[in-house]
């Protein structure tokens, strides 16, 4: 093991060796560093003022991601290169007033009013002038790139308009012309080792294979386990926890595995939404619109549909979809692994079937058949960057005009996903037609006691849940109605459809 965490910023190697193991990257930029560039919002990844670039070794190319410096752990930088706005600028901006090409772009176009948020509209439009610089980014592209990002002064209109102004075909800026000399950089950095940095305020580790931390939850059981830290960095920013032992995965090749059997995609526990999706929605093509409304770009970079599963939450996003396909999870401990159904993790609320010294290795998400309907629907009171009222999934082959293998699956209903077993009774063997479908809805009062609280009362709740199932039907039946509004399909909204319906 290496003591030592090293990353690049400002073009040079930092070596830290004691460090609280949740201070926030953050953080150490505006008091250790005093680059004051990167902002605090919101302190929770909402707002996209604290946005930074992390930079990493894919091959022999640099991967530039978004994310929220406010909630991710500074010790999870070690072998990447840290990038914020005060990088961007070739000169020292003191002596001279060449700026980036996104930088400009926002000056030219007036994107920036108070500019309290700009820094990080900067740094999220550097990612994506850096990610496929050949061709220009399209205008639903661009929307979904800065969803993450919330200004309170422009409207956005400017910020759009620089955004295609900068995101031309054919882009180069000094880092295009340093690529060379950062990738050797990166290189020098890089280890086989595992990392331990103990101090005074806890430990943190970063294992490198399923072997070693199948060891260290052995012997730390209690330890905190932290991918993409998009939740557990909120229990330290806005719940002021201490957290004692934190155990990083990001290192662990074996779980960011994707794997496509052609019978099974097999999902490591630490693949993030955004190496996730296009995998995902090979299979399941409705899976996209949900996906692309968990967090912003900056959360779906390191956010993982592991930990969205491994915290439990009644309202997580991922679970109904994946519990209507049928999959299953893969728990795993120094003993070996335990392969359970997904809807059978979830016990009741805060609770899981989750042993002290096991954790989540796979997500193993069947194959669909060439008769099976499938659709995953969001309600929340915006379109992005909120939490669900109500998630809904449905799954169901029509078989000579009956209804079999019906599983209907619900997020916000109950304390835990739960799937309408009554419902899918009346389903099941039925015909597929309307008077199945109405007689289903009034069979969901059977399965659910829905609360009220901030985000809905128990009665929007059951409507809502009980209008997805008809909105599922008027999508799969023969005749199709346009009942889909201001929804985004890969990026962009369908032709005709309104973004503020």
């Amino acid at each position: 093991m290496h003591n030592t965490i090293r990353f690049i910023l400002a073009g040079q190697v930092k070596e830290i060796s004691d460090v609280d193991p949740s201070r926030t990257v953050l953080e150490y930029l505006r008091e250790d560093c005093h680059l004051t560039g990167t902002k605090e919002g919101c302190a929770e990844g909402d707002c996209g003022a604290c946005t930074v670039v992390i930079g990493e070794l894919q091959g022999d190319e640099i991967r530039y991601l978004a994310v929220n410096s406010c909630i991710q752990f500074l010790a999870s930088l070690d072998g990447k290169q840290l990038l914020t706005v005060e990088d961007l600028h070739p000169k020292d901006v003191r002596t001279t007033m060449e700026l980036h090409p996104v930088q400009q772009a926002m000056v030219e176009q007036h994107g920036s009013q108070c500019g309290f948020c700009t820094p990080g509209f900067v740094m999220s439009l550097f990612a994506m002038y850096h990610n496929d610089p050949e061709r220009d980014v399209n205008r639903s592209e661009i929307e979904l790139g800065l969803a993450g990002n919330l200004c309170r002064c422009t409207g956005y209109a400017p910020i759009m308009r620089a955004a295609e102004q900068a995101l031309r075909a054919n882009r180069k800026d000094n880092f295009s012309g340093l690529k060379k000399q950062s990738i050797e950089l990166l290189e020098s950095i890089q280890t086989k080792e595992s990392l331990q940095v103990v101090s005074e305020n806890g430990r943190f580790f970063a294992p490198q294979s399923v072997a070693e931390l199948c060891d260290l939850l052995q012997g730390h059981p209690q330890a905190v386990l932290v991918a993409g830290a998009t939740d557990v960095g909120l229990w330290v920013t806005k719940q002021h926890r201490k957290l004692d032992t934190v155990i990083y995965l990001g290192g662990i090749d074996e779980l960011k595995q994707i794997t496509d059997t052609g019978n099974h995609l097999l999902i490591g526990a630490t693949a993030t939404y955004t190496d996730a999706i296009g995998a995902v929605c090979k299979h399941y093509p409705a899976f996209r619109p949900l996906i692309e409304r968990i967090g912003a770009t900056q959360v779906r970079n390191v956010g993982t549909i592991g930990g969205n599963i491994a915290n439990g939450s009644p309202i997580g996003d991922m679970p109904p979809g994946l519990i209507a396909t049928g999959a299953r999870l893969a728990l795993r401990n120094k003993q070996g692994q335990r392969l359970i159904e997904l809807e059978d993790y979830f016990i009741s609320y805060g609770k899981q079937d989750l042993h002290a010294d096991e954790f989540v290795e796979q997500i193993i998400l069947p194959a669909p058949s060439g008769n099976q309907l499938f659709s995953t629907y969001k309600v929340s009171k915006r379109l992005e960057q909120d939490i669900s009222a109500v998630c809904g999934a449905f799954s169901m082959q029509i078989e000579k005009g009956k209804i079999a293998n019906a599983r209907v699956c619900f997020g916000g209903m109950a304390e835990t996903p739960k799937r309408a077993t009554a419902c899918e009774q009346v389903l099941n063997g039925n015909a597929w037609h309307q008077q199945t479908i109405t007689d289903a809805m009034k069979a969901m009062l059977e399965d659910f006691s829905p609360i009220t609280d901030m985000r809905a009362t128990a009665g929007y709740r059951m409507r809502v849940a009980q209008n997805l199932l008809q909105r599922f039907f008027l999508e799969h039946a023969d005749k199709t109605y346009p009942v889909r509004l201001g929804v985004r399909y890969g990026g962009g909204f369908q032709d005709g459809e309104s973004a503020d319906a």
